[in-house]
């Protein structure tokens, strides 16, 4: 890659760097992860790009908020394509040059890393790792990619949580490493009454008054809603009238579908852009996740004051405290339909369980002060290390 223009020279002498984030997840968590670090950067007056699939609202709501969009459609698991992307995104890298390439998730880190192999410098936020994804050689070969590119080709981790910060270590992926917890864009998710809750309920044609549990996540054995339709029948028993809402999209779509319309009460939406109206309607929020590196979900669903009921896993545990919900072991669909029961029973308990998860988040997760250290860290790197070129 050539040297800095003059231009690009003054640019970084006033501390406003040019960014490019990645990202292939374009509608769920990671992708409004990004959007904050965006929107604070454009602030800042740096020129911030963002290269993601076509699909979803990531790239058009980057777009709104002052970035420049490149469209980079590219599958979200490893496969025969990874070598055709990597040339397409080295172009964009080419196109764009940046001064610093700031990449989202396991994907973008694997043909983000490829590509630029140093020569920019390269942070990588994993969102959760990817030898969590698998079992046997699967995991095995991404341990080994994980640990063999934060050596060479990263410049600086960011984990969302000490947990993901913890396992990427004990599995030897050694970079310097920051924690920033994700945080929660408070304009965007708000405290929302009864009152409120029949009003967004009306407003997406959902009984006003049946209750109402809600899971949004991508429909993937990740976010485990197989175990959530597993304890359905269950709450049925006790609520007949209770209505389960999943929120979302993903590769176990079809296979989900087909089980929830064996299921009285169960209501599948799709991908949806307003998510907080949603949560507005929930009576609970359901996150039966099988890993996690941080989930942001149950964080945005507090946020809306709503009970939040979740797996016992890391990526979880560090952000809900047990006043705020129920936290329950993975693949143990009994003791999802007992949580959801006792808060569909009791919604005025549940309520109680919402407003404390709300003052939470409100005092430890506010989405600005995450994006502005994630912006310290982006400058210190930018104007700290210097240019290399990697074999």
């Amino acid at each position: 890659m050539g040297g800095l223009s003059r231009r690009r020279h003054a640019a970084l002498h006033a501390g406003r760097p040019r960014v490019l984030h990645t990202s292939i997840p374009t509608s769920e968590g990671t992708a409004g992860v990004l959007l904050t670090y965006v929107k604070d950067q454009v602030e800042r007056g740096w020129s911030v790009t963002v290269a993601c699939p076509s699909e979803g609202w990531l790239g058009y709501s980057a777009r709104e908020v002052g970035a420049e969009v490149l469209w980079f459609d590219a599958t979200r698991e490893p496969g025969p394509s990874v070598a055709e992307e990597v040339g397409r995104y080295a172009r964009i890298v080419a196109e764009v040059e940046p001064d610093l390439v700031h990449l989202h998730s396991s994907k973008a880190g694997l043909v983000g890393r490829l590509a630029v192999r140093s020569e920019v410098p390269t942070i990588f936020q994993p969102h959760g790792w990817s030898f969590l994804a698998g079992n046997g050689l699967k995991s095995r070969l991404a341990t080994r990619w994980e640990r063999w590119a934060a050596r060479r080709w990263t410049d600086q981790l960011i984990c969302v949580s000490d947990g993901e910060a913890a396992m990427g270590r004990e599995h030897g992926v050694l970079a310097p490493v920051s924690v920033v917890p994700n945080g929660v864009d408070l304009e965007r998710f708000t405290l929302t009454d009864t009152d409120e809750r029949r009003e967004a309920r009306r407003a997406l044609g959902l009984h006003e008054r049946a209750p109402t549990a809600v899971c949004i996540g991508r429909l993937s054995a990740q976010k485990g809603q197989h175990v959530l339709l597993d304890a359905w029948p269950a709450v049925l028993r006790e609520l007949p009238d209770a209505r389960l809402v999943l929120v979302g999209s993903g590769p176990d779509e079809a296979e989900l579908r087909e089980r929830a319309a064996s299921l009285e009460g169960v209501q599948m939406v799709g991908p949806r852009s307003d998510v907080p109206t949603w949560l507005s309607a929930a009576d609970v929020v359901v996150f039966p996740s099988q890993y996690e590196g941080a989930a942001l979900a149950p964080m945005e669903a507090m946020a809306a004051g709503r009970s939040v009921i979740a797996s016992w896993i890391e990526g979880i545990e560090e952000s809900l405290p047990y006043e705020c919900g129920a936290m329950v072991r993975p693949d143990r669909p009994d003791e999802f339909a007992e949580a959801i029961l006792t808060r569909l029973g009791n919604p005025e308990a549940a309520d109680a369980e919402g407003m404390r998860g709300w003052r939470h988040v409100l005092s430890t997760r506010d989405a600005a002060e995450s994006a502005r250290r994630v912006s310290q860290l982006s400058l210190s790197l930018v104007e700290s290390r210097p240019r290399r070129r990697g074999p």
